[in-house]
């Protein structure tokens, strides 16, 4: 009866996790998009200058974790930038976190460039960035 209730003590206290690696399981993870709110483009780029934004957006609670983020050129002034993060199933804080986090595109040619942040329902926030 002792071990029975000792079991269901752990369970609801979180101990779930803990059962899981004595077991030598891990909890489910898997990557996935997450929206982009917002970027902020900062301007005075030069063709020697390595492009970066600084992106925000919403997870909707505590089991996601910033991955990084997948950048992809259609063209050479045309590029889509996709957020992604690693999600653990499991026991996790259900509030909403926000995030700000700085993505490093590259050096870009001369000219007007287009970027894309993709979100998982195919819709995109586009920004525009000039180098000079």
């Amino acid at each position: 009866m002792k071990t029975f209730l000792m079991t269901i003590l752990i369970i609801t206290s979180g101990g779930l996790n803990l059962a899981f690696a004595d077991a030598g399981q891990a909890p489910d993870e898997r990557d996935v998009m997450v929206a982009i709110n917002e970027a902020f483009v900062p301007g005075g780029f030069d063709i020697n200058s390595e492009v970066y934004v600084v992106a925000s957006g919403i997870f909707p609670n505590g089991c996601y974790r910033w991955k990084g983020a997948e950048v992809k050129s259609p063209s050479d002034t045309v590029h889509e930038i996709k957020a992604m993060a690693t999600v653990k199933q499991g026991m996790c804080l259900m509030v909403l976190i926000p995030f700000n986090k700085e993505i490093r595109l590259g050096k870009f040619s001369h000219g007007e460039h287009t970027l894309r942040f993709l979100n998982s329902d195919g819709t995109y926030l586009e920004k525009k960035v000039v180098i000079e």
